[in-house]
């Protein structure tokens, strides 16, 4: 802020809020548009309003969630305003050169191999490395020793990489 003047606490609090949960923030909002570059249009726009809701958001459990939701509704918004701009014609137009697909190749492999976990290492695995929870959180969440989120995350990390040995043995990259 301009002559040196300090940030409210209400900001402060914010601030810390999305240094600590952007990068969990970012991956949803990548899953909901498949760009990096729209995910992070999609999250600034949603942060925009949780902070605007901020001092109604009682409860800081809440935070993620309404962040999500935020991001939910925005894009669904997004996506019926990108319907609308569709109009019927007689002409085809020219089909783009980049590949319009949303996911890569890597993307759908991991998402084939996850989906190959058992429930408890898939559920371990997307409140680790995707919701960015700790294992002492992730244990208290699903009710679990400490111990149990160790080696659940080991047995899970070992199939992903024997799956991923395996892509790469048929497909012959490496």
């Amino acid at each position: 802020m301009a002559g040196g003047a300090t940030h409210s606490p209400r900001y402060e609090e914010f601030s810390r809020y999305v240094s600590e949960h952007g990068p969990a923030l970012l991956r949803m909002a990548r899953s909901l548009t498949g760009s990096h570059a729209d995910a992070e249009d999609l999250l600034q726009a949603a942060l925009v309003k949780t902070f605007l809701a901020w001092d109604r958001i009682a409860d800081a459990r809440a935070r993620d969630g309404y962040v999500r939701r935020a991001m939910v509704n925005t894009q669904i918004s997004e996506w019926r305003r990108s319907r609308l701009d569709v109009y019927p014609t007689d002409e085809i137009p020219e089909q783009r050169v980049d590949d319009p697909t949303w996911r890569s190749d890597l993307a759908d492999v991991v998402g084939r191999a996850m989906d190959r976990l058992p429930e408890r290492q898939r559920t371990t695995v997307r409140l680790r490395f995707y919701d960015d929870l700790t294992e002492a959180q992730i244990a208290a969440r699903l009710g679990v020793t400490l111990g149990t989120v160790k080696s659940t995350l080991s047995r899970a990390a070992d199939k992903l990489r024997r799956d991923a040995d395996l892509v790469i043995e048929r497909t012959g990259r490496g």
